[in-house]
């Protein structure tokens, strides 16, 4: 099974990036994580991106606050699935990192999900690897099945408790 990528941009998008980290052990997926940032290690961060395929991954996720091009960064070095994950940090209640995740230029495409949206990153690398993997899509087909039963009982709950 291919890996996946795990890249943030500081430290302090930890908080965020590590909701992955269940999404992933829980799929059995296995991931590294790395701290590298598209301007202070331009250099490392290229070089990683560069030889991800050879070395084993098949997805990069991409967490990065405060306007940084950390996801578009990684993207430009690389033809596997990028997705960004956009933090939310001190100013502008994280917008300025999903207008600098989400706006890539033509010819270097970054999937992005919503502010602080780490679960979903992971669980979109999942669907990704999933497309050569019957087993993982096996595992989501029934997270899927369990997730409708789960709205559905809430829903009868519900529906006894409080119609009329």
């Amino acid at each position: 099974m291919k890996k996946v990528a795990v890249i943030m941009g500081s430290d302090s998008d930890l908080p965020v990036v590590e909701k992955a980290f269940g999404i992933l052990k829980e799929y059995g997926v296995p991931y590294e994580v790395h701290v590298f940032s598209a301007h202070r290690t331009p250099k490392e961060s290229a070089e990683f991106a560069s030889s991800a395929r050879e070395n084993g991954f098949g997805v990069i996720i991409a967490a990065a606050g405060m306007a940084a091009h950390l996801a578009g960064a990684i993207a430009a070095q690389t033809t596997l699935p990028v997705i960004g994950i956009p933090c939310k940090g001190p100013n502008f209640d994280g917008m300025d990192a999903l207008l600098s995740t989400v706006q890539m230029p033509s010819g270097i495409p970054v999937a992005t999900v919503a502010v602080n949206g780490s679960k979903n990153a992971a669980l979109l690398a999942i669907q990704i690897l999933a497309v050569e993997d019957k087993d993982l899509a096996d595992k989501l087909n029934k997270a899927r099945e369990e997730g409708a039963e789960g709205v559905l009982a809430k829903d009868k709950a519900i529906s006894e408790k409080y119609s009329g």
